[in-house]
């Protein structure tokens, strides 16, 4: 693309010159399609419980993302603009990605499916292999291998110029944004029950990795990415600072983007109504050592029979927050109490 082809980019270019992606369109279409179908479905089956409207919207507003960071100026102008580019990358990595997991898709698939397919998707769902590429661990390490092999190698100079590995790397991100956010932000039936506060430590890690890989790109002394200088607009500055521009934008907005979801992700904490208040095993596992404790000093002041028997089975039977300060509190009095004579 050269000067000729493409003006000097504005809003207003990003906002009215759209390009027609065939995959893209295609993919978005179905998607787009089968969830709404699901959507119906739902609303005939349960007409007491529709599928949520906000979901839908979420849902719905992620594909919307895909088609603009790929179909509109935005998408335009990747090949000209590494900044630009790297707006595209940010889309297509942390905005798409949430807004998809957070519409639920196989939650809506099952409750709108039937036999066969409703016991094959529980099936693939509880699959090892289902298990495996949505550990927590695993998405995280994809997520910051994605983000370093595909900005801080040769690879970017790949993607210049060859459009299948161009595209490639579009569907890269997308699918390593779904399963890093997928376990941190859903609601999927998948196996990893994952705790509000690990949540927001495994949010948290992705900002060193962004801002690393922006200061690396922002600090360059020379162009990286040799295939950004040929056929380059008049327009357009010059290849270096192009891509210390694209640095900031990564580092800058990588943070600010996964800060928003942070925030997110702790307003959805403070409106827990789960009885572990959404620390998932930490919370059981305070629960259980505490009711063990407070049995077994029970056992010790009631001596041995079917008193201690009923003072376990009463321990076992706390599940309330002012029962174990009530419990706690007894506990206390207990140890307190002066020997006698």
């Amino acid at each position: 693309m050269g000067d000729k082809a493409l003006p000097p980019i504005s809003l207003a270019e990003v906002l009215t010159r759209w390009q027609f992606a065939p995959v893209v369109t295609a993919c978005v279409a179905v998607a787009a399609g089968l969830y709404l179908w699901g959507v119906v479905r739902v609303r005939r089956r349960h007409p007491a419980r529709p599928w949520p409207l906000h979901r839908t919207a979420l849902f719905l507003a992620g594909l919307a993302v895909v088609v603009i960071a790929t179909e509109s100026g935005i998408g335009s102008y990747d090949d000209v603009l590494f900044w630009d580019h790297m707006v595209q990358h940010l889309l297509l990595l942390m905005v798409a990605p949430p807004l998809l997991v957070v519409g639920q898709p196989a939650t809506l698939l099952l409750h709108a499916s039937r036999n066969p397919l409703h016991t094959w998707t529980k099936k693939v769902l509880r699959s090892r292999v289902m298990a495996a590429i949505t550990w927590p661990p695993f998405g995280v390490a994809l997520y910051v291998a994605t983000i370093v092999g595909t900005h801080l190698t040769g690879f970017m100079n790949v993607v210049e110029t060859n459009g299948a590995v161009h595209d490639f790397e579009h569907a890269l991100y997308l699918i390593a944004g779904y399963l890093y956010f997928l376990p941190l932000v859903g609601r999927e039936p998948i196996r990893w029950r994952v705790s509000y506060p690990t949540r927001i430590f495994l949010l948290f890690i992705a900002m060193p990795v962004d801002a690393f890989t922006g200061l690396v790109l922002g600090s360059e002394g020379r162009n990286p990415f040799p295939g950004l200088a040929e056929q380059r607009p008049g327009w357009a500055p010059n290849p270096l600072s192009d891509v210390h521009i694209g640095g900031a934008v990564m580092w800058v907005g990588g943070a600010g983007i996964m800060f928003g979801l942070v925030m997110a992700v702790f307003f959805a904490w403070s409106r827990e109504r789960r009885a572990d208040g959404g620390l998932g095993w930490l919370e059981s596992a305070r629960r259980s050592n505490f009711a063990t404790l407070v049995s077994s000093h029970q056992d010790a002041s009631t001596g041995p029979g079917p008193s201690s028997t009923a003072a376990r089975a009463r321990s076992a039977e706390i599940v309330d927050d002012d029962e174990h300060l009530a419990a706690y509190n007894a506990f206390l009095a207990r140890i307190n109490k002066p020997p006698d004579g």
